[in-house]
């Protein structure tokens, strides 16, 4: 029996997403409530805004609330509503998108001109310690395979996974991106890898942890596991992609590597690059890793030049490769990213979901337990219990 409150909030969002398939990045809930939306007329934009009014109104405040507001901002936005792009970003994820200084950036090139070796630009420099440990055509499946037993092997020891969990692996190309995860339901995954590019091994590593374990494929099939099997919360069954959930998604897949790489366990994935024939000094790799996350913020900075103070495309890719010290081919897919409306607000829920999760956990593993078997507000991660 589902809870009306909670039929209703899951028809909100599947009645959205057939206007924007943006919005529902995965359902797995009752089938019959799918096929009954599937069956109706398309509603109204102005009709789903009454709909997600009539709901806040009835909610008390919590995370179905959350969610609740973000599909009302999407709804809005259907329905004509205009919005400043920092008030579209905060309705949907609860958290404000703000500038963030220059000279956290300089900061940053600093740390990366003492570790990337060579001479050059830092742009040139990163793409040439990228280009030394491209994985070979031929071995990113067996690797990656590889790479994902031992990541689902150590998370294991941090958390109970579901008996039965489960994950298909895809290769494709012609994509924008490295790696995806497409939540099945039944405690299955299906991950998919990007190899249509050039993939260096720390990427492949990075990629498939934050998809696979601890991150999304562990996330989700523990939330199926503990929240929907377990206490009945129905509202889970849905996967937003505009809404407060996705900030804590993707803030437990970019701090997944460093979970299992800065641990013990770190070495175990460096001998299985090197059996591999691709020797990778793991200690300078992760140092790298971590001096580059203050840029992941340049986007975010980027999306309010563009989207709310009126620069240029041509300018904004001009920022983000002197900012993010990247090679002109890779300011310009990031600077698309940021203009696609696909994916323009939700540049700011990789780091500022690093930054959230990051320090809720601080290095406390039973805290990153809790982001897997629990249902986590934002916050939940300000306030920090």
């Amino acid at each position: 029996m589902i809870d009306p409150v909670v039929g209703r909030y899951l028809k909100l969002g599947l009645r959205l997403g057939r206007h924007d398939e943006g919005i529902v990045d995965a359902y797995f809930g009752p089938a019959g409530l799918a096929a009954e939306v599937d069956a109706e007329e398309l509603t109204e934009p102005a009709a789903l805004v009454d709909e997600a009014d009539a709901l806040m109104s009835e909610l008390p405040d919590g995370w179905l609330r959350d969610q609740v507001v973000a599909l009302r901002v999407s709804a809005g936005g259907l329905a004509g509503e205009r919005r400043s792009y920092a008030d579209e970003v905060d309705g949907c994820y609860g958290v404000r998108p703000e500038h963030t200084d220059e000279s956290v950036f300089a900061q940053a090139h600093e740390c990366l001109d003492e570790l990337l070796p060579g001479s050059g630009s830092l742009a040139d420099r990163f793409e040439r310690w990228r280009a030394a440990t491209v994985v070979p055509p031929e071995q990113i499946e067996r690797l990656t395979r590889a790479v994902i037993d031992e990541a689902r092997t150590q998370t294991r020891e941090l958390v109970d996974l579901p008996e039965g969990e489960s994950l298909e692996l895809d290769f494709v190309s012609g994509v924008s991106w490295s790696g995806y995860n497409t939540y099945l339901g039944g405690l299955r995954g299906q991950i998919s890898i990007n190899v249509g590019q050039p993939l260096p091994a720390m990427d492949l590593l990075l990629t498939a942890l934050h998809e696979t374990y601890p991150g999304h494929q562990a996330e989700r099939s523990c939330h199926e596991h503990h929240l929907v099997r377990g206490r009945g919360l129905l509202e889970e069954t849905l996967v937003l992609g505009p809404a407060p959930q996705a900030v804590v998604s993707e803030g437990i897949g970019q701090l997944a590597p460093h979970v299992l790489l800065a641990g013990d366990g770190g070495e175990r994935f460096a001998a299985t690059l090197h059996d591999a024939g691709i020797p990778i000094d793991l200690t300078r790799e992760l140092a790298i890793v971590k001096a580059r996350e203050p840029l992941r913020w340049v986007e975010v900075n980027a999306a309010l030049m563009l989207h709310q103070h009126g620069a240029t495309l041509a300018d904004t890719r001009s920022y983000i490769e002197r900012w993010a010290a990247l090679s002109p081919d890779l300011a310009t897919t990031v600077a698309q990213y940021v203009d696609d409306p696909s994916s323009r607000t939700y540049v700011i829920n990789y780091p500022a979901g690093l930054k959230l999760v990051g320090d809720y956990v601080n290095h406390n593993p039973a805290k990153f337990r809790r982001l897997l078997t629990e249902q986590i507000r934002i916050t939940d991660l300000t306030t920090n219990p």
